[in-house]
């Protein structure tokens, strides 16, 4: 899959962490243009006024590698929208390719049609722990996150539509694009895609253990980090499968690109 390096997007080529008081997840900036192996370039690595880690500025990460392995990781993202004055925040698949991000959803889809040449906000974040301190006040949570600012645009040119949907199936499953079906026309149209360029974007990551007080270091609390990562079961066939449709190896194998590699760190 090729990348259109001025605009992104395929070609004919082809927490505040919110909830303790340890860190915020927020965002900063990578450059405007897919390099021709799909990744996006170096060579503006600086973070924007608005994509700058403030909060623990020491977590904030502003290069590619960083920004590309957390958003190939994942598969879910948060989109906020302004819709009618409102804010509206809602999970969505998504498929990075090169320097773009693709969504989509119904073509009926009241937050992808609002996105649509405005601004809009893209956080995409990955649990890898739970910290628990000696002090309620300084657990925390191990996570990386990204965080996007962009002004969405719709996909209408129906060859990027399809290659972007082959990407999302391909991003969460891969391999699973070869054997499914391809979207009828009435699918597709029944479909809405919008793109939202990886210029303006950052991470935020935090690793290790408990941040205590000195003065909390001797209390007979136990503290320390529980380590989670995302894990497959077994996959459970349908009721209907013809006989002889054996699982793929990819669904026998599932996992997500680098959690083996998070999980032993």
């Amino acid at each position: 899959m090729y990348c259109n390096k001025l605009g992104g997007g395929i070609t004919d080529g082809t927490m505040s962490d919110g909830t303790m008081s340890d860190g915020a997840v927020s965002d900063g900036a990578v450059s405007d243009g897919a390099m021709s192996d799909g990744t996006m370039s170096d060579a503006a690595s600086s973070p924007t006024s608005r994509t700058k880690v403030r909060r623990l500025a020491e977590r904030g990460r502003y290069d590619s590698e960083t920004i590309e392995s957390i958003l190939d990781e994942g598969f879910v993202c948060h989109l906020g929208v302004v819709e009618g004055g409102s804010v509206r925040v809602v999970p969505t698949a998504y498929a990075r390719v090169g320097d773009v991000l693709y969504l989509h959803g119904a073509a009926g889809n009241a937050s992808l049609k609002a996105a649509q040449g405005s601004e809009v906000c893209v956080a995409v974040t990955l649990v890898d722990g739970l910290v628990l301190a000696r002090a309620a006040f300084h657990h925390s949570i191990n996570f990386r996150s990204v965080t996007i600012y962009g002004t969405a645009t719709e996909v209408t040119d129906e060859h990027e539509k399809r290659r972007a949907l082959d990407a999302v199936v391909d991003h969460i499953v891969p391999g699973r694009g070869e054997d499914a079906r391809r979207p009828t026309d009435s699918e597709l149209r029944a479909t809405r895609v919008i793109r939202i360029p990886l210029a303006e974007a950052s991470a935020k990551v935090r690793t290790g253990g408990p941040k205590d007080d000195a003065e909390d270091t001797d209390l007979p609390v136990w503290a320390g980090q529980i380590p989670l990562r995302t894990v497959a079961l077994a996959p459970i066939s349908d009721d209907g499968l013809p006989p002889g449709v054996d699982v793929p190896a990819y669904a026998a194998r599932y996992a997500r690109p680098n959690a083996a590699k998070t999980a032993s760190a």
